[in-house]
Formats: structure tokens, C-alpha cells, sequence
């Protein structure tokens, strides 16, 4: 007997637009729960735009996407679609974590209490076991001892491990990663992919938006490769990224290496 799963996201269709401008497609994307999905390709590709439909911080303009099986930013009645208030958007977005590229911390807060925030004020955890909580996924990403520290005094580097841990924080079924080492220097990314790699290592299920080729290679389940608004060719790392089989890919990763 097969066992069938339910995607963690499914994209049927989805388009798009800001204006006349088509920057989604129609993207047909299956991601199965605990797998990891590297989306790569050239800049103004649609890839952060789809990042940000997957949790409705945008809205799509046709088709749907389901995280775990639920409809994201609507509900369906007879065929159409109803948006959603942004009290039952939040409410779905409590369990899809995101990571974006400038860390988005809050900089009057130290490191705890930025990580505690969420889980008090928007589960109503109680402040003790969220500061717990905390501390555990300040260990996590190596960071314990900079609890009382204030984002201004770490780097960037540092910055960014601490976004991934308050986005762990609310225990997400999903993690949503928007390119989150292209503002780091160099030296920098290397931390920031070792606590990828762990969050991998442990079954989280995480879409990412990257061009470290090297962490799509290693870690990624599936890789992705969109241009133009469309996903132009996906497939096994070893497939998609060391015989790419569509000249659209192979002129882009011919760049990068």
C-alpha cells in the first residue's frame, strides 16, 4: 500500500503581476515535508517575489498555493477565491518562518528579548519557558553569550543567526529563506550556512532562495532553477546543477563557475 503525503507547499499555477508586469508565470512547485528545495537563477527571475506568495506577504494574482495542505491567503467557495483578513494571514503565518536578507531585527531589543517576542506576544508562551526557549537556540547557532547583546554590537554574520534562531522560535512547519547570506561579507556566510545545515540535519523543512551553489549541492533535496518568471528546469542537485539538461541553465551556472 502506498502511503501518500501532503506537500509542506504546493504551487498550481501561480501567477504573479505587479501592473503589467508578469513576474510569476504559472509555477507548478511540489515541496515534500523534512526535504530542503534550493530555488537559484539570475536576478529578476521571480524567486523572492514566489518566496513571498508561499506566506502571503504577497498575493497572488492567479492560481493557489497550499502550505501543508491549507490554502494560503483565501478561501474557496464555489470556485472563488475570498482573501483572507489579515488576522487569519498572520494566523497561517505563525507557523511558516522566514529569514530575509537585511535580518529585520529590532534594534531597541537585545538578542533575547528579540528571539522571545513572537513566541510571548503572539502564542503567549509563558515569558520563563520562552526565555528558555531562547537560550537553547542561542546555543544552537553559537551565540549563547551574547543574550544581552544589542544587534547594533554583532555582525552581520552574527545578526543573521540570530533571525534564523527567532524564526525557529515559533516552531515552524516551514522555513522560508530569502537569499539570507547576499548582504554578508564573504568571511561571514560560512556561519550562517553551518546553521542551514544543522536545520536540515534535523528534518525541517525549508524553501531557500540562494546562489551558494555549494550549500544547494550539499544540502538541497531539490534544486530549482527559475528564470523569466517561469522554473525552467528542476531536479536532483546532481542533475539540475552538474548536467543541467536546458541551455537557460547551463548559460547561468556557466557564469558562476
Amino acid at each position: 500500500m502506498t502511503v501518500k503525503h501532503t506537500p509542506m507547499v504546493q504551487a498550481v499555477d501561480v501567477w504573479k503581476s505587479f501592473g503589467n508586469l508578469d513576474v510569476l508565470k504559472g509555477i507548478d512547485l511540489e515541496v515534500m515535508p523534512g526535504t530542503v528545495t534550493c530555488i537559484i537563477g539570475p536576478s529578476g527571475s521571480g524567486k523572492s517575489t514566489f518566496l513571498r506568495c508561499v506566506n502571503h506577504l504577497e498575493k497572488v494574482t492567479a492560481g493557489r498555493l497550499y502550505v501543508d495542505g491549507e490554502l494560503i491567503g483565501y478561501r474557496e467557495r464555489d470556485g472563488i477565491l475570498h482573501e483572507i483578513s489579515e488576522k487569519d494571514a498572520a494566523k497561517q503565518r505563525r507557523d511558516i518562518g522566514m529569514v530575509f536578507q537585511n535580518f529585520n531585527l529590532f534594534g531597541h531589543r537585545t538578542v533575547l528579548e528579540n528571539i522571545i517576542e513572537a513566541p510571548v506576544h503572539v502564542k503567549g508562551q509563558p515569558v520563563a519557558q520562552a526565555k528558555e526557549r531562547a537560550m537553547e537556540l542561542l546555543a544552537m547557532v553559537g551565540l549563547e553569550s551574547k543574550a544581552d547583546a544589542y544587534p547594533i554590537q554583532l555582525s552581520g554574520g552574527q545578526q543573521q543567526r540570530v533571525a534564523i534562531a527567532r524564526a525557529v522560535a515559533m516552531d515552524p512547519k516551514l522555513m522560508l529563506f530569502d537569499e539570507p547570506t547576499s548582504a554578508l561579507d564573504p568571511e561571514l556566510v560560512g556561519e550562517v550556512l553551518r546553521v542551514m545545515k544543522d536545520l536540515a540535519a534535523q528534518g525541517m523543512t525549508m524553501l531557500v532562495v540562494t546562489h551558494e551553489m555549494a550549500f544547494a549541492h550539499e544540502v538541497a533535496d531539490h534544486v530549482v532553477f527559475m528564470a523569466d518568471g517561469h522554473i525552467v528546469e528542476q531536479g536532483a542537485p546532481a542533475e539540475v546543477l552538474d548536467n543541467p539538461q536546458h541551455e537557460r541553465t547551463q548559460a547561468f551556472l556557466s557564469t558562476l563557475f
